[in-house]
């Protein structure tokens, strides 16, 4: 399984930056997921650097200008020569479902574009972020033809069990 993670780009507050490393830690119980990111700052890199640590693969879908970023040799690196927009399309697109972990306009540009394309999206609530204004707005779904699904956790520990249980069958 592919799974995208829509993440914040500025560095994290500690209380995020621990709901993040639960997260990956959670659904790595299950399954070896390939963790697609946007890049490796913020609160990506503390994804992708846990996802590394748990045995995960790594993929980072890099936009213009970062050609040069030093990156660990263990994450894949996609240089789309795009800017930050047009690349949240190939992360929206590249997994199975995606999970947003908090961020600003660039993850829920993220989120509105898979829950477009018809997959399932995960959100984490009480981030400290923009998107936790979602859950308010657009509690079920995010327009009235329902084309994907929207589910929101406030535990992030809870959330990776919650797709371990839906798409692999283990908790």
């Amino acid at each position: 399984m592919q799974i995208s993670v829509a993440a914040l780009s500025d560095e994290p507050d500690p209380g995020l930056e621990q709901k993040a490393r639960a997260f990956v830690r959670s659904i790595s119980k299950c399954s070896k997921p390939v963790i697609i990111l946007g890049g490796y700052w913020g609160l990506m890199r503390v994804v992708a650097d846990e996802s590394i640590l748990q045995g995960n693969k790594v993929v980072a879908i890099l936009p213009e200008g970062t050609e040069h970023f030093i990156m660990p040799n263990e994450i894949i690196r996609v240089e789309t020569g795009c800017d930050p927009r047009c690349r949240s399309v190939f992360i929206a697109r590249s997994g199975d479902i995606l999970v947003s972990l908090g961020g600003e306009a660039g993850t829920m540009t993220e989120i509105l574009m898979a829950y477009s394309m018809g997959k399932a999206v995960y959100v984490l609530r009480d981030t400290g972020t923009s998107t936790d204004k979602l859950y308010s707005a657009f509690p079920e779904k995010l327009d009235s033809r329902g084309l994907g699904e929207l589910n929101y956790f406030e535990d992030p520990e809870r959330m990776g069990a919650e797709i371990c249980r839906k798409y692999y069958g283990t908790s």
